[in-house]
């Protein structure tokens, strides 16, 4: 683990006219590296959402809301899917995780290229009878500007979020974070256009990164003379919760004809996680114990 943690700040700003969430998501981008074996396009991918969704969880309220957030593109890096909770902890997974492509002509990792073109899905579930369901097409893999897109259509709220990693040579992480800045209905003219004019000086989240700039840092120089109230700092981490007993759940799900034909091939199973590689083993004894809890 580096020598600090990451976190989410939540700030207001003009006066309650703007609310702004900034995060430092290196260790969890890294870990998520190490679990999945991802190249570094898939890295940028992958921890762009991640960062995307640790701050929209912690924008939740209740205690086991949790939101999924999938892109299913018709690139060769495949579908992503992160889910986060409202404590901000989140974990993910991306289909190809070896995908390799030549930088774009910027010199970067190209992300857009890796994601292609299709749809951009939010699913989540605040504990009412049905989830809630966003969907926007692709606008350009990029994810940030895809997010800022769902905003606006799915939620109405008008939003410019950055999302950013930073590659070590050695192809580990060296810095990942981003924000998510949103108006509020009673936002002026003044302020909107005074934000707007602010923004195009903001070059690329990536560059305050790589300055080394913390989350607050960052807020601080892009509301210079917007009176920003820095709210609190919540911490975000990678966490799967699976377990041997959600694992029998599933299983149990499957029915006795499914269970009763893998007890038939006489050898145990194994189940593997897909946010975070754990293997969970059923020998033929336990999985006819589950065939008695079928009933």
């Amino acid at each position: 683990m580096s020598d600090y943690q990451d976190y989410i700040v939540r700030a207001s700003a003009a006066d309650g006219q703007i609310r702004v969430f900034a995060a430092t998501t290196r260790d969890l981008v890294e870990q998520a590296r190490k679990i999945h074996g991802t190249s570094p396009v898939a890295t940028a991918a992958l921890g762009r959402l991640l960062t995307g969704a640790a701050m929209m969880g912690s924008m939740m309220k209740g205690r086991s809301d949790v939101l999924t957030v999938q892109i299913m593109g018709d690139g060769p890096i495949g579908s992503l899917t992160v889910t986060a909770d409202s404590m901000s902890r989140v974990k993910g997974f991306v289909q190809n995780p070896e995908v390799m492509l030549p930088a774009s002509a910027e010199g970067k990792l190209d992300v857009g290229g890796a994601v292609g073109m299709g749809m951009f899905r939010v699913i989540k579930d605040l504990g009412l009878k049905e989830p809630y369901v966003g969907e926007i097409e692709l606008i350009s893999g990029e994810i940030a500007e895809d997010f800022t897109v769902y905003f606006a259509a799915s939620e109405q709220t008008p939003s410019s979020v950055a999302l950013g990693v930073l590659m070590n040579r050695d192809n580990t992480v060296a810095q990942a974070g981003g924000f998510i800045i949103q108006l509020m209905p009673d936002a002026t003219e003044e302020v909107i256009s005074h934000l707007e004019q602010k923004l195009t000086e903001v070059t690329s989240v990536s560059g305050l990164l790589e300055e080394g700039m913390t989350p607050e840092e960052i807020l601080e120089y892009i509301f210079a003379g917007f009176d920003l109230k820095l709210l609190d700092k919540v911490p975000t981490s990678y966490y799967c919760n699976c377990s041997k007993g959600r694992v029998e759940k599933a299983l149990i799900s499957l029915g006795t004809k499914e269970l009763n034909a893998m007890i038939a091939d006489g050898e145990p199973i194994t189940m593997n996680c897909h946010f975070c590689d754990s293997s969970y083993t059923f020998s033929v004894d336990e999985l006819k114990e589950l065939v008695q809890n079928c009933r």
